[in-house]
């Protein structure tokens, strides 16, 4: 679990994080979601430790982030697994080597136990016979289970998702979704995923907070999330003529 409290950031005098509080929860798939400059990647950053927060706590299973000296920090860092927008895999090194990048670092196994803890996160997310290829010989959605691979090699109790469906067929980002869902749960990780994408909220959403101007607005569910009474969620979630649509015939049926 991870706790932010009283969480406050600014940027050359301006507020981007306004007394930020929220909980997500281990063993589900947290989403941070909010319209483009509302503070949401700030936010993730300063959870993940790439921004101090001005002010605030952010606690991992009770250790406060901010308090730990430098030796604490990156022991707790091997702890987290992290798969960027863009999928960030280094071109010049096969799908295997990806992979087997934070266990060459981090881990003390021999290179047969790395390679067999590689080879195991691969077929984990389905991806078969490809480990000798290159980034460039696969397709984006190949990619981005590749980069979940590499998330998950060191074994992490904590999973950042930065907008995971980035740039991906509505088919291929369903897939994504379902493996970071299925993951999280039969590995029992806390995981935070980024994103605006409104069909991984409906479909994976189960503990959402919604930020807006700088402030936790909302939280919730995808159970709840279509019939909040909160008016900037509204206009930030029905922008989807679709999910009007859904809404509407929702209440049709009732």
């Amino acid at each position: 679990m991870i706790e932010v409290k009283e969480l406050f950031k600014a940027f050359d005098g301006r507020l981007v994080l306004n007394n930020i509080n929220t909980v997500f929860r281990n063993g589900e798939v947290n989403l941070i979601i909010g319209q483009s400059g509302s503070g949401k990647t700030v936010l993730m950053k300063n959870i993940v430790g790439l921004l101090t927060p001005d002010k605030g706590r952010i606690l991992y299973d009770g250790r406060d982030f901010c308090a730990l000296n430098k030796k604490e920090k990156i022991q707790l860092r091997r702890e987290m697994g992290m798969i960027f927008q863009s999928a960030a895999l280094f071109d010049s090194m096969t799908v295997l080597d990806n992979v087997m990048f934070p266990l060459n670092m981090f881990s003390d196994k021999s290179y047969n136990e790395r390679k067999k803890r590689a080879m195991e996160c691969l077929d984990r997310v389905d991806l078969h016979n490809v480990d000798l290829k290159y980034p460039g010989e696969l397709s984006g959605g190949m990619q981005k289970r590749v980069a979940i691979a590499r998330a998950i090699a060191l074994e992490p109790k904590y999973l950042f998702c930065d907008e995971p469906n980035s740039g991906l067929d509505p088919k291929t980002s369903i897939i994504i979704d379902e493996l970071i869902s299925s993951i999280t749960h039969e590995d029992n990780i806390t995981t935070i995923v980024n994103t605006h994408d409104m069909n991984s909220v409906i479909g994976i959403g189960e503990n959402i907070t919604f930020i807006y101007k700088g402030c936790a607005e909302w939280k919730g569910s995808n159970k709840e999330i279509l019939n909040a009474d909160n008016k900037p969620l509204e206009e930030f979630i029905f922008a989807s003529d679709i999910l009007r649509h859904m809404k509407t015939s929702k209440k049709t049926n009732e």
